[in-house]
């Protein structure tokens, strides 16, 4: 699985680094997601911080 944050959307609040470090992180003022596969272990709480998206900034893929 793998995530997206989609930067036209986003609006910096913090929340996905807050809730899923491993994965998420701010660069600047906006989040960027980890490239590649989100480890097995973190994709709960990947997916749980990109529901939490107040914006709908995060999508996750297969």
């Amino acid at each position: 699985m793998k995530a997206i944050v989609d930067p036209n959307l986003c609006i910096g609040c913090t929340q996905c680094a807050g809730l899923c470090p491993e994965v998420f992180s701010m660069e600047g003022t906006l989040a960027v997601a980890i490239p590649g596969d989100i480890p097995g272990e973190d994709v709960p709480q990947a997916v749980a911080a990109a529901d939490s998206c107040p914006v709908g900034a995060i999508r996750t893929e297969p």
